[in-house]
């Protein structure tokens, strides 16, 4: 909830179809380049989210997209691992459970097609962010700055759910 009104997660099957402006501006003005490389990315094909074991999610107040997160398979691993691709949340949602949910949604999703869910972020703030989620930090990978481990039967991290 964000003053009353409730949040919707739900996942994404065209990016043409919801209204990314908001995100484009902000991310853009606040120095990120996510946003712009998730809209280039999906318009040229090279990520589309399209796979079976792959998913976008976009978190809405109404009818206002106030964030958004991926899910694609790691693309420097066997295909057992999933990675965390484009999270952004409008400056003025933060701290009210969006980035929370989005995550979750992810982590939702991996755990039955992946043994681990990884990322890669130079942001503190998201580290931080990630931490608190159950996220570990690796060192010594420059592709990877944090994962989360799945049990043998990649559905066992539903408890932080």
């Amino acid at each position: 909830m964000f003053r009353g009104i409730e949040m919707i997660v739900q996942e994404v099957d065209d990016l043409d179809a919801i209204d990314l402006a908001e995100l484009l501006t902000e991310s853009k003005r606040e120095g990120f380049r996510n946003i712009h490389r998730l809209v280039d990315d999906y318009n040229e094909g090279s990520n589309r989210f399209q796979h079976k074991d792959e998913a976008l999610f976009e978190c809405r107040i109404g009818l206002r997209v106030i964030g958004i997160c991926g899910l694609n398979r790691d693309p420097y691993s066997d295909g057992s691992i999933g990675r965390i691709r484009r999270l952004y949340v409008l400056k003025e949602f933060r701290h009210y459970g969006a980035g929370r949910r989005l995550v979750e949604a992810v982590i939702q999703k991996a755990s039955s097609h992946y043994s681990k869910l990884v990322l890669r972020t130079d942001n503190p703030k998201a580290a931080d962010f990630y931490m608190k989620l159950g996220f570990k930090e690796v060192k010594g990978d420059v592709r990877i700055t944090h994962e989360l481990r799945f049990g043998c039967n990649h559905g066992s991290h539903a408890s932080i759910l």
